[in-house]
Parts: C-alpha cells; sequence; structure tokens
C-alpha cells in the first residue's frame, strides 16, 4: 500500500512537473502572440479601407503597401511563437542548456521543405504539412529531458565551462534532430496524404457530416496539418465555385480563440493569470481567423481545450453547411462577413460555436491553481503590508 502511495505521489509530482515547464513556454509564447495577431489583425483591417490597393485575400500579395508591411510583421509573430514554445518548455526542464536545442527542433519541423523530405523516406507527399504546436510541445519536452540529463555528466574540469554553451546543446540536437524529424514528419505526411484523400471522397456527401469534419479538423490543432489540410481542401473547392466547405472553415477556424476567450472572462478561476491576458488578444485573433490564438490555452491545457474547441467547431462547421452559407474569399474573417450568402447567419454561426466552445471549456477545466483574481489579492496584500510597514516606521 505504502508502495503505491509513494508511486502515485511520484506521477502527480511529475505531471505537476510537466505541466509547469509546459506553462513557462506558454508564458514566454503569450507575447509573441498578441503582437502577431494584433498586426496580422490590423493589417486585415488596413486591407478592408477604400483607399487601399490590397484587400484581404491579396494583402501577402500587394508587396510593398502599408497593409503588406504590417501583415507581415504580424506574420512573423504568429510564425515565430511555435518554436519560442518549444524553446521555453525545454529551458523550463534544463535551463540555459536546453534554450537553443529546444528552439532549432521546433523550428525545424515547422518547415515544409524538411517534412516533405521526410515524408518521401516512406513514399508520401506532405504538400506543406508542418508539425504545429503539439509537434513544437513534444520537441521541447524531448530537448528538455535530454539536455538535462546531459547536465548530470561528469566532465573534465577544462570541458565543464563548455557543456552549457556548447557541448549539451549540439550534443541535444544532434540525437534529437533524427528522432524529431521522422518520428514527427513521416507520421504528419502519412496523416496529411490519408485525410486529403478522406476529405476528396466526402465532396458531395451529406452537407452536416461534412461540416462536421471540417469543423473538427479546424480546431483539433490550430493551425497544424490537420487544420491546413480542411484549409486547403476548402480553398481548393473556391477554385472549383463551391464556396459553401469555405464558410464552414473560416467559422470553424475561428471559433476555438472566441470561445476560450469567452471562458476565459465569464469563468477566469479556471486560467491563470497569464492566459487572462491573452484572451483579450484571442478575440481579434478569432475575428480575424487566426486559429492559432487558442494556442497557448491547449499547450497549457491539452487534453481539456483541444476537446472543448472541436465540439464548438464542429458544431459552428456543421450548422453552417446545414443553413447553406457561401463564402467566396479564402481568408479575412470578420472583415469579409459581407461577402457570405448571409451576413447574418454567417455571424450566428459563430456566436454558436463560441458560446458551445465557452460552455463545454468552463464545465470541464477545473479551478486554476493561482487566477488573475489570487495575483490581485496578491498585490492588494503586498501593498497593505507595505503601507504598514511604512506607518510602523513612521511611528517609530
Amino acid at each position: 500500500m505504502a508502495g503505491t502511495d509513494k508511486a502515485e505521489s511520484m506521477l502527480r509530482s511529475h505531471v505537476t512537473s510537466v505541466k509547469e515547464d509546459v506553462m513557462t513556454g506558454v508564458s514566454f509564447m503569450i507575447p509573441f502572440v498578441t503582437i502577431g495577431g494584433i498586426f496580422l489583425a490590423v493589417a486585415f483591417m488596413i486591407a478592408e479601407l477604400p483607399f487601399t490597393a490590397a484587400t484581404t485575400e491579396t494583402v501577402f500579395e500587394d508587396q510593398g503597401t502599408f497593409a503588406w508591411y504590417v501583415a507581415e510583421i504580424g506574420n512573423l509573430g504568429l510564425t515565430i511563437m511555435i518554436p519560442i514554445l518549444g524553446a521555453y518548455i525545454s529551458y523550463g526542464i534544463a535551463d540555459r542548456p536546453g534554450l537553443a536545442p529546444g528552439f532549432i527542433l521546433s523550428w525545424t519541423i515547422q518547415q515544409e521543405q524538411i517534412i516533405e523530405a521526410a515524408g518521401t523516406i516512406v513514399g508520401f507527399s506532405a504538400d506543406g504539412a508542418v508539425a504545429g504546436f503539439l509537434g513544437a510541445l513534444v520537441a521541447g519536452l524531448l530537448a528538455g529531458y535530454v539536455a538535462r540529463w546531459m547536465k548530470g555528466w561528469s566532465a573534465p574540469g577544462f570541458i565543464k565551462p563548455m557543456m552549457p554553451v556548447l557541448i549539451i546543446p549540439v550534443f541535444t540536437t544532434a540525437l534529437l534532430a533524427p528522432i524529431v524529424i521522422l518520428g514527427l514528419g513521416v507520421p504528419i505526411a502519412i496523416i496529411d496524404d490519408a485525410l486529403t484523400t478522406f476529405l476528396e471522397g466526402m465532396e458531395g456527401a451529406n452537407a452536416i457530416v461534412l461540416g462536421l469534419i471540417l469543423g473538427s479538423m479546424m480546431a483539433i490543432d490550430m493551425g497544424g496539418p490537420v487544420n491546413k489540410v480542411a484549409y486547403v481542401f476548402a480553398v481548393a473547392l473556391v477554385g472549383d465555385q463551391i464556396y459553401g466547405p469555405m464558410a464552414a472553415v473560416m467559422i470553424a477556424g475561428m471559433t476555438p480563440p472566441l470561445g476560450l476567450a469567452l471562458s476565459n472572462f465569464i469563468a477566469p478561476q479556471k486560467y491563470s493569470a497569464e492566459m487572462y491576458e491573452n484572451a483579450k488578444a484571442a478575440v481579434p485573433l478569432g475575428l480575424s481567423f487566426i486559429t492559432e490564438g487558442a494556442i497557448p490555452y491547449a499547450a497549457a491545457d491539452p487534453l481539456r481545450v483541444i476537446p472543448s474547441s472541436v465540439i464548438g467547431s464542429a458544431t459552428a462547421g456543421a450548422a453552417a453547411l446545414w443553413v447553406g452559407i457561401t463564402m467566396p474569399a479564402p481568408h479575412g474573417g470578420i472583415f469579409v462577413f459581407l461577402l457570405s450568402s448571409n451576413p447574418f447567419a454567417f455571424l450566428g454561426c459563430i456566436a454558436l460555436g463560441t458560446v458551445v466552445t465557452a460552455i463545454v471549456a468552463t464545465a470541464i477545466k477545473p479551478d486554476f491553481e493561482q487566477t488573475v483574481a489570487d495575483v490581485d489579492t496578491e498585490d492588494n496584500t503586498d501593498t497593505q503590508t507595505a503601507a504598514q510597514t511604512d506607518d510602523q516606521r513612521t511611528i517609530s
């Protein structure tokens, strides 16, 4: 019995440690999400102004325009946030020696050409798929544990100064690179190919079923390979003048950040203080059809957040195709809602998915250990203590 209790205690301690390490990565990632999302949302807003040459559909193609510059900065923020997540998860585990390997390995599996090459090893085409935030989370954990293991090596005195800046980072990266590329890259290529084939066979199927599938795919990895397959599938159909799936994909992609932000606002006790700040950025991200705004939530609590997002997005996607909403624009979010066949229904489906996501997330998430309310209370207590100390000094 004592042995069982000890094992359970050790497991609980390990899970808590992993959660803290992941939260380290999330807290460092949030500013990048915020900068990237806000800049990209502003770029879309500028592109829709009547006196600009760009549009939300062409903002990345109209090189040299003001909207293009702003969009490029935003895109860089949202691109770099994924390896930042992996880097600081690794840093949380192994400190400075884990930082560079976590970043490099997480960044490596976001490169389309590397995943494409890994896919060809087993005869599959990745078609632009990358590992996404889930891949970066795994890479960060692996890099951190290997780097921490290497920190325990015995080394001669003249080598020890080189361990944290040279030997550990280089050996960790070299050891894990083939494992991460082939262990994550090849499965991604296989999944990407299978999902594309599956969706192609779904054309003409029951609209509600297709909406459920597309909506689920948009939310399950929030910008990762599964999300990209659904999006590319919808964009290809736009080229064939079939606009229904694009509406479902856009609505479902907007739902996760909006729904989780709503949950965070109505139940702040279930989220950390950092997440409450992220919620403020998640709203413009969601409205701009940037699903990545939900990644900090998913990285911090994937087992609850991902199912909540999938349920909400699947509901929104199914409702969109059931009502018969169409969307000819491949991007733009709230800025192009007037282009849909039924703008009010378009907004209604977004609201439906948002509310469903918020309800499920709020229902299944436990209270967080330290919330924004706790931080405010601590700050007030510190202020009162400082004031009391000053009063005592004045009296004495």
